[in-house]
C-alpha cells in the first residue's frame, strides 16, 4: 500500500525531498504536474522505468517522455541541439511542452522503445519541477493512468488505479491544465506537432515562422499518431458542426434510440435534451479541458447503452479537447 502525501491544502513541502530520494533510488511515485498527474521514477534507471510498464499495463514499445529541471540536465540526456530546438525550448519551457531530442547514451532504450530519440519536458508546475530539482536526475513520468484508460487530473480519480502499485502518492489537488502537453519533433529544420495540447500551433509557428501538423486534424478519420487511445467503455459517437441547433437535433434523434443514452455537453445546451442522462463539460475551453479526463471516467462509470458527446469550437486548445474526444469514440465521429 503506498504512502499517501497530501500537498493540495498549503502543507510543508520539505516532505518532497524524501520523495525526490525515493525517485532518485528507483521507487515509483504518483505526483502533479500541471498538465495532468504523472507516473514516475529514476529516468536513468532501466530496471526502475520497468517498474512504469507494469504499473500502467504499457506496451514497452511505447516510449516514455522525460522530465527535467534546467536546461544544464538536457544538455546531459540530449545531442546535436539545434538552434531551433534551444529556440523551442528557451520559448516554451518550463510549460506543458514536449520536444523529441536526440538523445545520448546515457538515456535507457527501454525508455525509448530502443530509439536514438527522447521526449523532453520541463515541467512548470511547483510538485513536479522541485521533484526533478531535488532528485537531480531526469525523472521518466508518462501520464499516470492504467494504459487505455484516460489520463488522469484528479488524485481521487487515480487512487483505486495505484494504491498497491506505487511507493508514494503525492496529492496536490486538480491538474490546472486537464490535457497532456503538446509533443513537437524539429524534422528538416521545421517542427511537427505529434500531439495538440496547449501550446498551440500558431504560437510554435511565431517561433520558426513554420510548422506542420503531424497528427490527424480530421476527426472522422483514423488517427496517426502512436499515443494511447482513451477509449470510453460503451458505444460512443462524437458529434460536429458548426451549427449548435443542428448538434442538438442530431445528439437527441440518437438519443432517442437507445434506452439508456447518456449524453456529454456544453453547460448552455443542458436543459435541450429532456430528462436524458447528462454530463456538463464546462462554460468555455479551458474548464473543458481541465475536467475532460475526469468527465470521461465519469461516463464510464455510468455505463450507458451509447455516449453522445457535443463536439467543440477547434480553435486553441479546442484542437487537443477534439483530438481527445475523438480518441475516446475511437474516431465514431459524425460531421452535420
Amino acid at each position: 500500500m503506498a504512502k499517501i502525501l497530501k500537498l493540495k491544502d498549503g502543507n510543508n513541502y520539505s516532505e518532497l525531498k524524501e520523495i525526490a530520494q525515493i525517485i532518485k533510488n528507483g521507487g515509483l511515485v504518483l505526483f502533479p504536474t500541471e498538465t495532468v498527474y504523472a507516473l514516475g521514477t529514476n529516468g536513468l534507471n532501466s530496471d526502475a522505468i520497468k517498474k512504469i510498464f507494469e504499473a500502467k499495463g504499457r506496451n514497452q514499445g511505447n516510449p516514455i517522455n522525460i522530465l527535467v529541471s534546467d536546461m544544464k540536465m538536457v544538455n546531459s540526456i540530449a545531442t546535436n541541439i539545434s538552434d531551433l530546438e534551444y529556440k523551442l525550448m528557451n520559448a516554451f519551457f518550463p510549460g506543458p511542452f514536449t520536444i523529441i531530442l536526440n538523445k545520448k547514451s546515457i538515456v535507457p532504450s527501454i525508455l525509448t522503445a530502443n530509439q536514438d530519440t527522447v521526449g523532453v519536458r520541463m515541467p512548470n508546475g511547483f510538485i513536479a519541477k522541485t521533484l526533478v530539482e531535488l532528485a537531480g536526475i531526469p525523472i521518466a513520468a508518462p501520464s499516470a493512468n492504467i494504459s487505455g484508460k484516460p489520463s488522469g487530473t484528479s488524485f481521487d480519480d487515480l487512487y483505486n488505479d495505484f494504491k498497491d502499485k506505487v511507493d508514494y502518492m503525492i496529492n496536490g489537488g486538480d491538474s490546472t491544465i486537464g490535457i497532456e502537453s503538446t509533443i513537437v519533433k524539429v524534422i528538416d529544420g521545421v517542427p511537427h506537432i505529434l500531439r495538440p495540447g496547449s501550446i498551440t500551433d500558431k504560437q510554435i509557428e511565431e517561433i520558426s515562422g513554420k510548422v506542420i501538423l503531424d497528427y490527424d486534424i480530421n476527426p472522422s478519420s483514423v488517427l496517426s499518431n502512436n499515443y494511447d487511445h482513451y477509449t470510453l467503455n460503451s458505444k460512443s459517437i462524437l458529434i460536429i458542426s458548426n451549427d449548435n441547433n443542428q448538434i442538438i437535433s442530431k445528439i437527441n434523434e440518437i438519443a432517442n434510440t437507445y434506452n439508456s443514452p447518456l449524453i456529454m455537453c456544453t453547460h448552455k445546451n443542458i436543459k435541450k435534451f429532456g430528462k436524458k442522462q447528462i454530463i456538463d463539460i464546462g462554460n468555455n475551453l479551458d474548464e473543458i479541458a481541465k475536467n475532460l479526463f475526469s468527465n470521461l471516467r465519469k461516463a464510464d462509470s455510468y455505463s450507458p447503452d451509447i455516449v453522445i458527446i457535443e463536439g467543440i469550437s477547434s480553435g486553441g486548445i479546442g484542437v487537443a479537447i477534439m483530438n481527445r474526444l475523438s480518441k475516446a469514440c475511437q474516431n465514431n465521429c459524425i460531421n452535420v
